[in-house]
């Protein structure tokens, strides 16, 4: 899944949240879940992606980051809850049925 993207992601339901960007959406969000690096998501353990937003170019989706990083909360809730209701966590959806990540390019999850 190359190819530029907005995501959020969530502590758990209603929990906190973290809004970031980045040109590929599998191996970022492999390294929030896997806590790779020291930061705001691996301290408050933010790692379940509930929404994304793919775009054309980087340039649109650093954009849409700052844009979304500046909305109140209840804006960001109603944005997750138009596509994700329940918040599930959509990892299982962008690497699809590939159970074994290693597939993907990446060592298995540690869950």
């Amino acid at each position: 899944m190359k190819q530029p993207a907005v995501y959020i992601l969530a502590s758990h339901y209603q929990g906190t949240l973290y809004i970031g960007v980045t040109s590929n959406l599998i191996a970022r969000t492999w390294q929030h879940r896997n806590h790779v690096a020291d930061g705001f998501t691996k301290q408050y353990g933010v790692e379940h992606l509930v929404w994304y937003e793919q775009h054309d170019s980087m340039e649109s989706a650093i954009q849409r980051e700052k844009q979304l990083k500046k909305w109140n909360r209840a804006w960001k809730t109603r944005l997750i809850e138009s596509l994700n209701p329940a918040w599930k966590d959509l990892w299982p959806k962008i690497i699809g049925d590939a159970h074994d990540i290693g597939k993907a390019g990446f060592p298995p999850s540690r869950e």
